[in-house]
């Protein structure tokens, strides 16, 4: 039996780091399956990074 795991990241916050690493056109063309893991890797480094940016600015 197969679980679906929940997003920690919301749809729009997940489109939003597609865009800004450049592969954006992936997904829309596969959908979130069709990107590689090394831009799943990048994508949640970014979060981290942002993150990061935030909790210091507070």
């Amino acid at each position: 039996m197969s679980r679906r795991r929940r997003s920690v990241m919301s749809e729009n916050f997940k489109v939003e780091l597609a865009k800004d690493l450049g592969f954006y056109d992936t997904v829309q063309q596969e959908g979130w399956g069709g990107i590689k893991a090394k831009d799943a890797g990048n994508m949640v480094k970014r979060a981290i990074q942002l993150a990061e940016q935030a909790a210091k600015q507070q």
